[in-house]
C-alpha cells in the first residue's frame, strides 16, 4: 500500500517530516513553501513572478464538458485526495499550481492531470470516498467544469474544520493517536485543498489507512487567519474553503470505528459524546430549551472538554441524571431524542417493568448485562472508553424504597435496587457510562439512588409556559403550515394562552382533535365513510381549534365544570358584603401572583347556604390562575383514612407543579370527617391537612388555598388555622331581599313591594336572615305557582321562622 501521500507525486510534499511551524506574525501572508513543492501559488503571489493578482489559480480552458467515472488509477490519487484526469482533457497548469474542478455542479476537487496509460482519455479517476460523497457510480457520465475558490467571495479559507475520523480499512491499532500529530500531518497532505461539509477523503497516517468525513467548517478571509475560532460553524455542502496551514483541525471519533484519540489540552475530547454539528432546534421538541441547557451544563460539558484541563480541575464525570415530571411533559421523548445529539453508540433503552422477572437472580443480572459492555471497554481502553448511555424509563417500578415491601415480598425490588448501586457507584467505579432515569413518581424512588455520584442530577420537566406552548404548536402544525392545510386564521399565540397548563402531549392531542373537526367537514352527508369532491381543499381553522379546546381538557388544570357548576346562575351583588369579599379575593389573589406571599392560606365562613362555595369558587376564576382545583368531600366518599391523605396529598402535589396555583377545600370539616355527635373526627385526616397547609411550596410556585366552613368553632377547636378570614352573611335587610328578587327578572317592582310587606306581617320583623341559596330556592319554587308573589312571601316566612327556632 502507498504511505506516501502526494510525496512521490510532488517530489517531497508528503506528511514526514511534519510541515515547520510558521513563524510570520499576524497579518502578514503565510510564508511560500520550498520550490520543490508543488502547490497552488502562495497566497497573493503571480506564479509568473511579476508581484500581487487576484489570488485566482490557473484553470483549464473552456466551459463544462462529460467524464466518465473511473477509479483511481492507483493508491497515490486515492490517499492525497486527488481526482485524476487524462491530459488530453485537462492539461496542467503552466506553473504546477492545483487544479479545481467542479463536478456534478456541487462538488469541488483538486485535479491532477496525468498521462498514466491506466487512466483513458474522456475519464475521471475518482477514489471510492469521493464516489460516495458525490453519489456516483463507476461509469456515470459526470458534468466537469473549471472551479474557480474565489468565486464566492473572500471568505474562501477553512478557518475551523469539525473532522470525524475513523480506521477506513481491517488495520485497526489499539495505540491513542495523537490529536496535535493528526492535525499536522492532515493539513500537511491536504494543503491548499477545496473542503466543504459532508466531503469523504482518505489518508494514509503511519501505514495505516483513515477515513475522513469533514462535518462543519468555518470560513474566512486572508485577513481573518490568525484569528480563525469563533465564527460561525457551518454545515452546507455549499460552504467551502481552502486548507492552509493556519487552518486549525478538531477531531472527533467515528461512532462506528474502534479508533482511540488521544485527549489534548487544547482540543475537545476525542471521543466527545456531542456531535460538533449537532443544534438544539434539531430535536423538534418545544418548551424545553432550559432544560435542556440545564442537562448539557451538567451532564455532558465536562465531557466535551479537553480531557487534561477536566484532569487539571479534578472533577468526575456525571453517571446519572433523573427526568422527572408531569406525564405528557416529554421526559421519554428528551431521552428517545438525546440520542441524536450524540457521537456516541445508539444508547440502551429499558422500562423498567422489563427488569423484573419471576426467576430469583434472573432481574438482577438483567441489571448486570445493562453494564457488561461498559465494564469490558472500560477494562479494555480505560479513559479512552466511549460513552456508554443507558435510559431507564417508569425507573419507580423496580427502584421504590427498600423495605417497602416492592416485589410482591420477595425483597427483588430492594435486590434491584442494590445492583444499580453497586454499579453506579461501586468498588469498581465505571467512568463511561450515563444512566438517565425517568419517573412521575420521585418520591418513591429510593433515596440511596438520588444521591451523588449516583442519580446525582435531578430535572424536573414541568409543564411548558406560554412561550413553550407556542413552540410546540409550531412544531405539530408544521406539516400543515408547510402544505397550506392551516387557515390563515390560526394564531398560535392566541391558542398559546388558551392552553394554559397543557403538557407537550396534551397539546399533540389538541391538534389531532382540531384536525377531527377539518375532516368531518369533507364528510359526505348520511355517510359515515364517503369523502366529498373538495377533500383536497380541506383546512384547519381556528374554530377547529377552539372546538378542541372545549373537548381536550388538560390534566393539570382549571376544574371548570366544578367551578362553574358552583358558580351556577352566577354572582348576585345584593349587598355591599359582596363586593367587599370579592375585592378582598383580589387583594389575596395579587398578593400571591406577586410572591409577595407564596403560601396564603383564607377561611371564608358564614351559615350554611350563605353562598361561601360561589364566592370561593368565583375569587379562583377571577385569578385565572392556570392550576384551579376544587377538592369536595364528595370526591373522598368511600375512602378510607390513608386514601384520603393520599387523596389530598396528590392534589397538593399536583398544585406545586403549576407557577401559580388555587386550590378550594369546600366545606373543610367534612373533609376531616368531623360530626357533632360525639363528637368526632379523623386526627390522621385532619394531621395530613394541617401538615399540607402549612407546608411552603417550591420556590415560584406560589399557592393560594380558598376553605370554605359552616363550623367556624370547630375549626378553631380543632386548632385548624388560617392567615386570613372572610366572614359571608345572609341576607340580612329587606332591601337586600328586594334586590335579589328584582336581579331575578320574575317579579314586577309592585309585587316586590308586596311580597316584602307580606313577610314583614307574617314572621313580624323587618329582619331576614335567611341565606342567599335559600331565597333563591324560593324564588324557582313560587314560579310553579300562580300567584307567584304570595308563594315566595310564604317560603321565605317559613324559612324565616325555622332560622329563629333552630
Amino acid at each position: 500500500m502507498f504511505s506516501g501521500g502526494r510525496d512521490a507525486l510532488f517530489g517531497g510534499r508528503g506528511q514526514q517530516p511534519p510541515p515547520p511551524q510558521s513563524s510570520r506574525q499576524p497579518g502578514q501572508p503565510p510564508r511560500q513553501p520550498p520550490p520543490q513543492q508543488r502547490q497552488a501559488p502562495p497566497y497573493g503571489q503571480d506564479p509568473r513572478g511579476h508581484g500581487q493578482h487576484d489570488m485566482r489559480p490557473q484553470q483549464p480552458p473552456g466551459g463544462s464538458f462529460g467524464l466518465k467515472t473511473v477509479r483511481s488509477p492507483n493508491d497515490k490519487y486515492t490517499f492525497s485526495n486527488l481526482c485524476a484526469v487524462h491530459s488530453s482533457n485537462i492539461p496542467p497548469s503552466r506553473d504546477g499550481s492545483d487544479l479545481y474542478l467542479l463536478i456534478k455542479g456541487k462538488y469541488v476537487l483538486s485535479a491532477l492531470p496525468t498521462n498514466d496509460p491506466k487512466l483513458e482519455p474522456g475519464t475521471i479517476g475518482l477514489s471510492d470516498p469521493q464516489r460516495t460523497w458525490m453519489q456516483a457510480a463507476v461509469n456515470d457520465v459526470l458534468d466537469v467544469q473549471p472551479y474557480d475558490p474565489f468565486s464566492q467571495g473572500a471568505r474562501s479559507y477553512l478557518g475551523n474544520m469539525d473532522v470525524e475520523v475513523g480506521f477506513a480499512g481491517r488495520k485497526t491499532p489499539s495505540d491513542p493517536y495523537d490529536q496535535d500529530e493528526l492535525a499536522q500531518a492532515f493539513v500537511h497532505t491536504f494543503r491548499n485543498q477545496i473542503f466543504a461539509p459532508g466531503q469523504q477523503a482518505m489518508m494514509d497516517f503511519k501505514s495505516v489507512p483513515l477515513r475522513m468525513t469533514v462535518r462543519t467548517v468555518e470560513l474566512v478571509d486572508i485577513a481573518s487567519l490568525n484569528a480563525a475560532g469563533g465564527g460561525e460553524q457551518m454545515t452546507s455542502p455549499q460552504a467551502r474553503g481552502i486548507i492552509t496551514p493556519e487552518t486549525s483541525i478538531n477531531f472527533f471519533k467515528d461512532a462506528k470505528s474502534q479508533i482511540n484519540l488521544r485527549g489534548s489540552n487544547r482540543r475537545p475530547a476525542a471521543n466527545s459524546v456531542i456531535r460538533p454539528d449537532f443544534k438544539f432546534e434539531d430535536m423538534g421538541i418545544g418548551g424545553l430549551d432550559k432544560e435542556f441547557s440545564d442537562i448539557f451544563r451538567r451532564a455532558f460539558a465536562s465531557r466535551i472538554f479537553p480531557p487534561g484541563l477536566a484532569e487539571k480541575i479534578g472533577i468526575q464525570h456525571v453517571r446519572g441524571i433523573l427526568l422527572y415530571g408531569p406525564p405528557g411533559t416529554g421526559k421519554t421523548l428528551i431521552a428517545r431524542q438525546i440520542g441524536k445529539m450524540l457521537n456516541a453508540r445508539e444508547p440502551k433503552v429499558i422500562n423498567g417493568p422489563e427488569v423484573l422477572n419471576k426467576y430469583v437472580g434472573q432481574s438482577e443480572e438483567n441489571i448486570r448485562k445493562l453494564f457488561a459492555d461498559a465494564e469490558k471497554e472500560q477494562k479494555e481502553k480505560g479513559d479512552e472508553s466511549g460513552l456508554h448511555i443507558i435510559i431507564f424509563d417508569e425507573l419507580d417500578a423496580v427502584c421504590k424504597q427498600r423495605g417497602s415491601g416492592a416485589g410482591g415480598g420477595t425483597g427483588v425490588g430492594d435486590s434491584v435496587v442494590n445492583q444499580l448501586l453497586s454499579k453506579l457507584d461501586g468498588v469498581e467505579q465505571l467512568n463511561n457510562i450515563l444512566l438517565i432515569g425517568m419517573t412521575n413518581r420521585k418520591d418513591m424512588i429510593d433515596e440511596a439512588l438520588l444521591r451523588s455520584g449516583r442519580l446525582e442530577v435531578h430535572m424536573e420537566i414541568s409543564l411548558p409556559d406560554e412561550g413553550g406552548r407556542a413552540q410546540i404548536l409550531k412544531i405539530h402544525t408544521t406539516k400543515m403550515r408547510e402544505n397550506g392545510k392551516m387557515a390563515r386564521d390560526v394564531d398560535i399565540q392566541e391558542l398559546a394562552k388558551l392552553t394554559r397548563n397543557f403538557s407537550g402531549a396534551e397539546i399533540s392531542g389538541l391538534v389531532k382533535s382540531a384536525s377531527s373537526f377539518a375532516l368531518q367537514r369533507h364528510i359526505k352527508g348520511g355517510t359515515v365513510a364517503a369523502l366529498s369532491d373538495d377533500i383536497n381543499e380541506m383546512q384547519i381553522t381556528m374554530a377547529d381549534f377552539l372546538g378542541a379546546l372545549e373537548e381536550v381538557k388538560p390534566l393539570f388544570g382549571v376544574s371548570e365544570e366544578d367551578l362553574e357548576r358552583a358558580v351556577e346562575g352566577g354572582i348576585i351583588n345584593f349587598s355591599e358584603h359582596i363586593d367587599k369579599i370579592l375585592k378582598n379575593g383580589r387583594d389575596f389573589i395579587n398578593q400571591v401572583r406577586s410572591n409577595t406571599t407564596p403560601l396564603l392560606s383564607v377561611l371564608l365562613h358564614g351559615p350554611r347556604g350563605s353562598g361561601k362555595t360561589a364566592l370561593a369558587a368565583q375569587i379562583a376564576m377571577n385569578s385565572e390562575f392556570p392550576f384551579i382545583r376544587l377538592v369536595r368531600p364528595v370526591d373522598m366518599v368511600g375512602m378510607n383514612e390513608i386514601q384520603k391523605i393520599q387523596h389530598l396529598s396528590k392534589v397538593f402535589t399536583d398544585a406545586y407543579k403549576s407557577p401559580l396555583n388555587v386550590l378550594v377545600l369546600d366545606n373543610i370539616e367534612l373533609i376531616v370527617d368531623w360530626v357533632p355527635v360525639g363528637p368526632r373526627f379523623s386526627s390522621a385526616v385532619l394531621a395530613a391537612i394541617k401538615g399540607l397547609m402549612e407546608n411552603k411550596p417550591p420556590k415560584g410556585r406560589p399557592l393560594l388555598i380558598l376553605a370554605t366552613t359552616s363550623e367556624r368553632s370547630v375549626l378553631q377547636q380543632l386548632q385548624l388555622n388560617f392567615k386570613a378570614q372572610i366572614a359571608v352573611p345572609n341576607v340580612r335587610t329587606q332591601r337586600e331581599l328586594g334586590t335579589l328578587m328584582r336581579e331575578s327578572g320574575q317579579f314586577p317592582p309592585a309585587e316586590i313591594d308586596r311580597a316584602i310587606k307580606e313577610i314583614a306581617e307574617t314572621t313580624g320583623s323587618d329582619e331576614i336572615g335567611v341565606g342567599v341559596q335559600q331565597v333563591l330556592l324560593g324564588i324557582q319554587t313560587a314560579m310553579q305557582d300562580e300567584d307567584r308573589t304570595g308563594r315566595f312571601a310564604e317560603v321565605i316566612s317559613e324559612a324565616i321562622n325555622d332560622a329563629k327556632v333552630y
